[in-house]
């Protein structure tokens, strides 16, 4: 039974390696990406808030066309915008009023 015991620890222990490589060579892990980016996501939120006169209700890090960005929600009064604040440069990208269900549609689940 030791035997068996030892077997699955040392099984486990390799995937376990195998899967941190394999994400630390990822450039899709998000957490990763954010680790590396330029602006933390607290400069983020802040450039965001201030161009949509709001309060951050959301915010994530992810691929887009132009590359990392962060993709913020600021609530304004009754509305509700979606933000985009370059990564490197914590510049605006883009920035539209959500008037939907307050989801930019680019998410599975929220």
């Amino acid at each position: 039974m030791l035997r068996y015991t030892k077997i699955a620890l040392v099984t486990a222990a390799l995937a376990t390696a195998g899967a941190m490589a394999f994400a630390a060579k990822s450039t899709d892990n998000d957490a990763i990406a954010a680790a590396q980016a330029k602006v933390s996501l607290t400069q983020a939120i802040a450039v965001a808030e201030q161009h949509a006169g709001g309060k951050a209700s959301r915010a994530e890090y992810e691929k887009n066309k132009t590359g990392w960005a962060y993709d913020i929600e600021v609530i304004s009064g009754a509305k509700v915008f979606d933000v985009q604040v370059d990564g490197d440069k914590g510049t605006i990208i883009s920035s539209r009023e959500d008037k939907a269900e307050h989801d930019d549609g680019d998410d599975k689940a929220d």
